[in-house]
């Protein structure tokens, strides 16, 4: 509000007892970290959570044991800001200051918020980044659930500097319990300089997330972009700087990096297929136009039809797009009807012979 933004949902502290809350419509959710809370969806918005307290004099309290002064501005119902920590003037900055010495030791997953908020614009002041850079959060991170990381990781990238989220962990050299690969990719060549004179994978992931970033707002596109070269992290170390068949070899580290992520199937089968078929539609003007049909065919099964094509033309600094892809899409999609197949000329075929015959069709309408 104090940014003149649509509210997309309410917070909410209050002093009502659990009955009261219980007869307003709300369910109490118990929280695995932080402050327990009462919920409840609303037709004119999208979700109204509750904080409760003992009393309005421990509101103060309760603002300080917030993450950042940006977050700890409360509006009383009459309108009455109640800004104990100054973060009225931070919000207006987009400034990030930690609410108190102990507010990532309260919470060590607000490291990750704060480089979230990165992504979007804000910027932390250097006592916050102290506060990070001057522990050890190894032991303190072991106890957060990996699917807290993810949903941090994941809102992150739809910031519109997706890429400082994880440039972020890397300089302050955090979150390698989550991220392992992350930490390894600046130690691995992209591939030989004359194709990657940006030098290793982690420089060459973060300019593809940064194009992509440019063309689409998707961010399965996005989170696809900055992780399509993962089966290059399989390659022996002696047949660097090249990484022949790291596309197959990603298709089933994908599989893995999303399982243990917590990430959904559809983040798995589209980071699979994406790490599988990026380095051929690299290639797309070369392929047969029976290879384009089977990638396309592929391409919309795995759900990246509209991917695809976005990260082969960020793979590279002015890659081009892949000409005539939407068409092929359409094309491999088609039935029998569609391609002009005789039903009845087909059944008379073999059974081995009539894939091949439908190929054909394809083709001959890719062609036209």
């Amino acid at each position: 509000m104090l940014l003149g933004k649509d509210c997309q949902d309410l917070d909410l502290v209050a002093t009502l007892s659990p009955g009261e809350l219980a007869l307003l419509g709300f369910r109490l959710v118990e929280a695995t970290s932080g402050s327990t809370i009462y919920f409840k969806q609303h037709p004119g918005y999208a979700k109204i959570e509750v904080t409760c307290i003992g009393s309005l004099d421990h509101l103060t309290e309760d603002l300080r044991r917030r993450d950042f002064t940006a977050n700890a501005v409360a509006m009383h119902l009459s309108g009455a800001i109640v800004d104990p920590l100054g973060g009225e003037d931070d919000v207006k900055k987009r400034l990030l200051r930690a609410c108190s010495d102990r507010s990532f030791t309260d919470d060590p997953l607000r490291i990750f918020r704060a480089f979230r908020f990165e992504t979007d614009g804000w910027t932390m002041d250097p006592e916050t980044e102290t506060l990070i850079s001057r522990e050890e959060w190894k032991d303190a991170l072991s106890s957060i659930p990996m699917e807290r990381f993810s949903l941090e990781m994941l809102k992150a990238l739809t910031g519109s500097a997706p890429e400082r989220f994880f440039q972020r962990m890397v300089e302050f050299n955090v979150g390698a319990e989550f991220l392992p690969e992350l930490f390894r990719m600046s130690q691995i060549p992209a591939g030989p300089l004359q194709h990657h004179p940006e030098g290793n994978l982690f420089s060459h992931s973060v300019q593809v997330l940064q194009r992509v970033a440019t063309m689409s707002d998707c961010r399965m596109a996005r989170f696809c972009a900055f992780f399509h070269d993962i089966g290059k992290l399989a390659t022996e170390p002696a047949l660097y700087p090249k990484h022949h068949g790291h596309d197959t070899a990603g298709f089933g580290l994908a599989v893995d990096f999303c399982n243990r992520l917590g990430l959904s199937s559809g983040h798995r089968k589209a980071l699979a297929w994406i790490s599988a078929l990026h380095g051929k539609a690299n290639l797309w003007d070369q392929l047969r136009d029976s290879s384009k049909i089977k990638m396309a065919e592929q391409a919309v099964k795995a759900g990246i039809a509209g991917i695809l094509p976005l990260v082969s033309a960020a793979d590279k600094p002015g890659g081009a797009p892949m000409a005539g892809w939407d068409h092929a899409v359409r094309v491999a999609g088609m039935n029998m009807r569609e391609l002009g197949i005789d039903l009845e000329k087909l059944e008379a075929m073999p059974v081995k012979a009539r894939p091949t015959y439908i190929m054909q069709k394809r083709i001959e309408v890719l062609r036209s």
